[in-house]
């Protein structure tokens, strides 16, 4: 499902061959036989909009959106099992996923990257890729009610990813759920979450290892994929 890919790569971290090669992604959105006018209009208009900014100001508005705090990551399992050792498994467990489908990964992209998780879903039938947007529909759904709650762009990815599942989840139970929830992207809360990581450290050093750094050093080298044949030599 090249409508898998082209979200997959518009998700990733913004790099000057998405400006460059944004003629391909806008014919393939023309093309497209999975998405109603409708939706790849809103697909084009958002990927006009972002190359008509500077590619300096869309890589750190990114880096605010998605990498400070934990309520935007684009990272799956963190909204499902945070800091826990589950994760761990849970990361294991979809890396030998992606090896059984031929998906090997050389970067330094974790496997739970929404944007990698969506390359592997592009490469199924779609009866399985949508199966698969539906295991991640509550996810999409809370990224979705975030992104427009901070007045977003993005979030309309996320609805398309929604629409494309077929999803039942109630959008407007979502945004009700979050409407108080306090942003954890301030510079207060982000202190807060480093004093508790803090914390944390030192008492998982009187026992032994950190079971969340032993996870992190053996997925160190996951990797980010490339998508619609654009090379992606963008740098964080």
């Amino acid at each position: 499902m090249i409508e898998l890919l082209v979200i997959s790569r518009l998700l990733e971290y913004p790099d000057a061959a998405l400006w460059q090669h944004q003629d391909e992604v806008f014919e393939a959105l023309a093309s497209s036989a999975k998405l109603d006018k409708e939706d790849a209009q809103k697909l084009g208009v958002f990927l006009r909009d972002l190359t008509a900014q500077d590619l300096l100001d869309v890589q750190a508005n990114y880096s605010e959106l998605f990498d400070r705090g934990r309520a935007t990551s684009l990272l799956l399992f963190e909204h499902v099992h945070g800091e826990s050792r589950d994760r761990g498994q849970a990361m294991v467990d979809l890396m030998n996923q992606y090896e059984q489908h031929g998906l090997q990964l050389d970067s330094r992209e974790l496997p739970d990257h929404l944007p990698l998780y969506l390359e592997y879903l592009a490469q199924l039938p779609e009866s399985e890729a949508i199966g698969g947007l539906q295991d991640i529909a509550p996810i999409l759904a809370l990224l979705s009610a975030r992104l427009t709650q901070r007045e977003s762009r993005y979030a309309v990815l996320f609805d398309t990813l929604l629409k494309m599942a077929h999803s039942e989840v109630d959008s407007d139970k979502v945004a009700e759920k979050i409407a108080d929830e306090a942003r954890d992207d301030t510079p207060q809360a982000l202190d807060a979450v480093w004093e508790e990581e803090q914390v944390k450290f030192f008492a998982d050093q009187g026992c032994g290892e950190s079971e969340i750094a032993a996870h992190q050093r053996r997925f160190a080298g996951a990797v980010a994929p490339q998508y619609l044949n654009i090379s992606n030599g963008g740098e964080r």
